[in-house]
């Protein structure tokens, strides 16, 4: 994974008009300075930046032109958006936010929340949402309001959810930070047909409210002795990519060893992605035959391949690897752990139209090497990274801009597995496919729970054949994780 900031001076090379540094005393920051920002950092990372004429190098002649251009945006989340390539397929995902504390926090797995975690549906003959609880996180206020997987709900704080399109609806209601939910229960009539759906409310009410929580992104471990196999199940709800919990995941394939599993079912249905090295690591820990060959190839805009290609072009591979390692900039070793291989040569992975990012560069980066079953739904189709770009000299954290505290996080590069697949904006197709029934969800890490039972089915031999009756094809509309406004991150650390 290539460390940006010692390639500093393409950014000074890039850069026509403005200085990468600013004397913040001199008055305080407008937001003419913050747009400033905002073009200087697209026009030297974004992956599309070739494709966006506004983004070229020579885009303007005079700084008083270049003035003018940033002085037409009301904000810089305005100028940010216009310079979006083809937001409808390849880039769904960059953002800019004014807070990059909370933004620092998120990917360190700290978020305000009440502990229960949701999917949205809409019904297909009204305007009705309701949402299922697909996990309770511990220790939080929903667990002890006796919140459980597969509970139904349709209102909050006693207004009927809806959604009649994306700018007609009221499930941002979800977003504030205490209520009441309305408790419901969904029939599908046990028919794949969804015209004849019914969410029949209750008089049952919950109140929730969130409080700051830490998300150990390993929600269930389980070691399975089923017709002879022994398999391990790991549900995997985020690539959160600390010090901490890439440990305990080391540690929990050290359990899977030890316990000496023959297959592994590994559960990302709800994982929307994150750290690109820690889903580099979990390849690494799936296998370990495969140490030094290519997991995923990075492919950046025009400027910055070429400098990769002409004085670093190994900083364009992520190879399988033995040991999990973090260094500073100086070249520093502050994390350091031996890598707890399977050696396998398959595994099976849980999936949904929630699974994202650095959940799909799994996928598509074992795909070469070792047989990947993909039981469930078709995935989101995100296969760039991004990484966080500060107002600084360097646009990393360093000498920030203390002014303000924007960042953004625009797609950087994308990834190509080592046959060079890339470019799925419709998603990763499973090979059992399984939508999750929401009047019947099951118990995660238990053989009953639908999903999991098809893996052990194909796994034992019993059947691959799997039933579909009674599963709802109803379209997912969002969910606890994609209604945060930084979702579905796969990011350079």
């Amino acid at each position: 994974m290539p460390d940006l900031k010692p390639y500093f001076y393409l950014c000074v090379l890039l850069l026509c008009f403005t200085n990468c540094a600013k004397d913040e005393d001199d008055s305080p920051v407008t937001v003419s300075d913050i747009s400033d920002f905002v073009w200087r950092g697209m026009n030297t990372y974004y992956l599309y930046k070739d494709d966006v004429p506004n983004l070229s190098d020579t885009r303007f002649e005079t700084t008083t032109a270049y003035q003018s251009y940033l002085n037409n945006y009301a904000s810089p989340e305005d100028l940010f958006y216009s310079l979006l390539y083809n937001t409808d397929t390849e880039d769904r995902f960059s953002w800019i936010t004014d807070d990059y504390i909370a933004l620092e926090q998120f990917f360190d797995g700290e978020t305000l929340s009440h502990g229960m975690e949701y999917g949205l549906v809409k019904l297909e003959t009204a305007d009705v949402v309701f949402g299922y609880v697909r996990y309770v996180l511990p220790g939080t206020d929903a667990e002890s309001k006796g919140v459980k997987r597969g509970d139904i709900f349709n209102r909050v704080d006693g207004v009927t959810l809806y959604y009649n399109s994306a700018s007609d609806t009221n499930i941002d209601l979800l977003e504030a930070d205490s209520y009441d939910i309305g408790m419901a229960t969904y029939n599908n009539q046990g028919t794949v047909t969804t015209t004849d759906d019914v969410v029949t409310s209750t008089s049952e009410e919950i109140s929730l409210v969130k409080s700051t929580y830490t998300e150990n992104p390993i929600f269930d471990q389980e070691v399975l002795d089923i017709n002879g196999k022994k398999i391990g199940y790991l549900m995997y709800s985020g690539f959160t990519g600390t010090d901490a919990f890439d440990s305990q995941l080391n540690s929990a394939f050290g359990t899977f060893k030890s316990e000496g599993i023959t297959d592994l079912v590994l559960d990302l249905r709800y994982n929307p992605g994150g750290s690109v090295s820690t889903a580099t690591w979990l390849a690494s820990m799936i296998t370990g035959q495969f140490t030094g060959d290519v997991f995923v190839r990075e492919e950046w805009n025009s400027d910055w391949q070429a400098y990769f290609e002409d004085y670093s072009p190994d900083d364009l591979l992520n190879p399988f690897v033995d040991v999990m390692e973090k260094q500073t900039t100086s070249n520093t070793v502050t994390f350091s752990e031996t890598i707890n291989h399977l050696n396998f040569s398959k595994v099976y992975v849980l999936t949904s139209q929630s699974t994202a990012s650095a959940s799909e560069l799994i996928i598509n980066g074992l795909t070469p090497y070792i047989d990947v079953v993909q039981v469930g739904d078709v995935t989101v189709g995100k296969y760039q990274a991004s990484r966080t770009v500060y107002d600084s000299p360097t646009f990393g954290k360093s000498e920030v801009n203390a002014t303000h505290t924007y960042a953004m996080q625009p797609l950087i590069f994308k990834s190509l597995n080592a046959n060079g697949k890339t470019d799925y904006f419709d998603g990763l197709n499973p090979d059992i496919y399984l939508k999750e029934d929401y009047g019947n969800l099951g118990v995660l890490g238990t053989v009953s729970e639908p999903l999991l039972a098809a893996a052990i089915s194909d796994i034992t031999g019993t059947s691959r054949q799997i039933s579909t009756s009674g599963t709802s094809s109803l379209k997912p509309l969002a969910d606890s994780k994609s209604i945060h406004p930084f979702s579905e991150s796969m990011y350079v650390d």
